[in-house]
């Protein structure tokens, strides 16, 4: 007999039973899936790849600076440290025999103007552009006193400043330490394009990238330093000279490369000192530091549960009169 026709009883209704895979747990989280490795690096690696694009761009200024002015094409032509216009120079004396060309420098059998990279310089005249450049040559310095004195026609001579021997040696020893951190800057920050992707695995790689990140920063930064200041110091020492009536014109293509260069480079080094103390790495995940540290509580405190059966339950019930 059911006991739902029994008088006095009421059957309650059972409660329903869910499926075998509701009760199934969902697994906990591993330190070893892929899945809990990005999301727990996903700050890391968004630096990281910030930094390979600063150091990308840097090394695509690096590259203009490099190889600007080495040719006389309407680019490379355009980027130079600084150009001095001689068109209009005054002579200290000329011969008679001399004739008159589109210009003074013409007359005396200079250019009309000269612009100097980081390997060699140009010369031109205002009406032709860029008729001539040097051989690039390996720590190239520009000596604009034997490029004039062995330009000039016989007989004609140029009002020279009297310390010009101090300026050439400052200009010297500027240019070769120019030259090579930028070249060495260049380097750096090409190979840390491929190096910086490392320090997801681990901060101890930040150490030491770190260390070559600053040396190429303070390089580049050097460098771009010296380049400001040799070609204004130039300039001033150049325009002084009112006997002369040289203009010199510093080259902003140049100092924009540069200075991007530098500040990309900086940049660059900012992050990588940041990833050294900051952002989960996949070792600290491992051996349970930062993001790793919550996620192995939370593994080791999960357990699994009891599977509860539900059984029926009844209940008397008072009959009430009618």
């Amino acid at each position: 007999m059911a006991f739902g026709s029994i008088p006095g009883f009421r059957r309650r209704t059972a409660a329903t039973s869910s499926s075998p895979d509701a009760h199934k747990e969902s697994p906990p989280s591993s330190i070893d899936d892929p899945t809990v490795l990005k999301r727990a690096t996903r700050t890391r690696r968004n630096a990281i790849a910030v930094a390979c694009f600063c150091y990308l761009v840097a090394v695509v200024f690096l590259i203009l600076i490099e190889i600007g002015n080495t040719k006389g094409t309407r680019v490379l032509g355009d980027i130079y440290f600084f150009k001095l216009d001689l068109s209009d120079i005054l002579p200290q004396a000329a011969p008679t025999s001399l004739t008159l060309q589109n210009s003074i420098a013409r007359t005396l059998g200079l250019h009309d103007f000269y612009q100097v990279g980081l390997w060699n310089f140009c010369e031109g005249y205002n009406t032709d552009g860029i008729t001539d450049c040097s051989t690039p040559t390996t720590l190239y310095w520009f000596n604009p006193v034997d490029i004039l004195l062995s330009e000039l026609f016989a007989g004609a001579s140029i009002a020279l400043p009297s310390d010009v021997n101090d300026i050439l040696n400052i200009l010297r020893i500027a240019s070769n330490i120019m030259f090579g951190f930028f070249l060495t800057g260049l380097l750096l920050d090409f190979v840390l394009i491929f190096l910086t992707p490392i320090v997801l695995y681990s901060r101890w790689w930040s150490l030491p990238l770190g260390i070559l990140s600053f040396i190429g920063t303070l390089l580049v930064l050097i460098a771009a330093a010296l380049g400001t200041a040799m070609s204004l110091v130039f300039k001033y020492a150049l325009t002084s000279q009112t006997d002369l009536n040289v203009v010199a014109d510093v080259g902003t293509k140049m100092f924009v490369f540069m200075w991007i260069a530098t500040g990309f480079t900086l940049l660059a080094f900012i992050i990588h000192a940041g990833l050294g103390c900051c952002c989960t790495s996949r070792r600290d995940m491992r051996t349970g530091r930062k993001g790793g540290r919550n996620l192995n509580q939370t593994t080791t405190s999960e357990k699994p549960q009891k599977r509860s059966f539900n059984l029926p339950k009844f209940s008397k019930t008072r009959e009430t009169s009618g």
